[in-house]
């Protein structure tokens, strides 16, 4: 959303303006990465999908996305993250993932 420039106080300085400019450009680029990787990861979820529908198997498997949450709140660890934001990001990741799954079952 840089198209519209975020209207600021009156007697900010230029040089925390410019700073608050280059952290907001950072940010958006950040963002776009975030989406382009999660269209990414949807890619090979849905080639998962219809790999589970032609051999008949569950939408989805408790025991791995166990793992991966467990593997995903180390990681948000070692990052500085919340791990229990990160939990809540992938619960919804997966959630949306098995969705998806189900609907390609039934297509199948």
């Amino acid at each position: 959303m840089t198209d519209q420039p975020t209207p600021s106080p009156a007697g900010i300085d230029d040089a925390v303006r410019a700073e608050l400019t280059r952290l907001r450009e950072s940010i958006d680029n950040i963002d776009a990465a975030v989406v382009h990787m999660l269209a990414e990861r949807f890619k090979a979820t849905q080639q998962v999908g219809r790999l589970k529908a032609e051999h008949q198997l569950p939408p989805a498997d408790p025991a791995r996305e166990r793992r991966q949450i467990d593997r995903l709140r180390e990681l948000a660890i070692s990052a500085h993250l919340d791990p229990v934001f990160a939990e809540k990001f992938l619960n919804f990741i997966i959630a949306e993932v098995i969705r998806h799954h189900e609907a390609i079952a039934k297509e199948a």
